[in-house]
């Protein structure tokens, strides 16, 4: 009489979805360096026919030049997708040690702050000195985070303000990020974090989606609040590993 052992059964299956999933992004891989050969190519010719066209004068040569400049946009955005879906579905295997979130925080907003400056929207940091260190992938968590604060710059058009906020949980770190742009109303906030969904023009879908994928990926989950009108509240929270020491 055979018996199974309920978690050699759950290990099993865990592998066989590992397995699964490899296996996947392994013919993701594939498929998306066979669109990009191609894609490549036409975005040459199209480069090239854009020159020909440079100095149309006759309305036959204007409007092939505008047909040029349609294709030449549409190619750029499949490649910005094909990029944003390999990000997502590739997502590498995370180093992580003992880091200040304070310090990725700070690294990530230093890099925006010129392209802040420029877009008028003024951004304030309230960053709690007594954080304790959390296990965190530096590069990838830091994508992550710009990719937030990418998001509430384009919430915010015309400008506005973005608080930048670390503070210390019951069980690890926090993160807000709270804007004061359009918002979003409850259905978009329920589809926000699915793929492919963007209630922005030429979105991708894909930003917020990958990046709850690399919260979670660091055992920490990604939440949202918002109203129309009133801005957004994005908030990360990371758990505090047990006697990790304070730093």
């Amino acid at each position: 009489m055979n018996s199974t052992n309920p978690g050699e059964a759950d290990d099993r299956l865990q592998q066989q979805l590992i397995d699964q999933y490899a296996e996947f992004v392994q013919l993701v891989g594939g498929l998306a360096h066979e669109i990009r050969n191609p894609l490549s190519t036409i975005r040459l010719n199209m480069e090239l026919l854009a020159e020909d066209f440079s100095n149309a004068r006759t309305p036959v040569e204007r409007r092939a030049a505008n047909k040029i400049s349609v294709v030449q946009r549409e190619c750029l955005r499949l490649q910005e997708l094909l990029d944003d879906f390999l990000n997502f579905a590739r997502l590498r295997q995370l180093e992580l040690a003992p880091h200040n979130l304070n310090t990725q925080v700070t690294a990530v907003l230093d890099l925006f702050q010129p392209q802040a400056e420029a877009s008028g929207i003024e951004v304030q940091r309230y960053l709690d000195p007594d954080l304790p260190r959390v296990l965190l992938d530096p590069e990838t968590l830091r994508a992550a985070l710009l990719n937030l604060v990418l998001n509430a710059q384009q919430a915010m058009p015309s400008g506005g303000q973005l608080v930048v906020r670390t503070r210390t949980t019951t069980q690890g770190v926090a993160l807000d990020l709270i804007d004061t742009g359009c918002g979003m109303d409850a259905a978009t906030i329920n589809r926000a974090f699915d793929a492919f969904f963007s209630s922005k023009p030429g979105g991708t879908g894909l930003g917020l989606p990958t990046t709850r994928k690399i919260i979670k990926a660091h055992g920490g989950s990604l939440s949202v609040q918002s109203e129309p009108g009133r801005g957004s509240q994005f908030t990360i929270e990371l758990p505090t590993p047990p006697r990790l020491p304070a730093g």
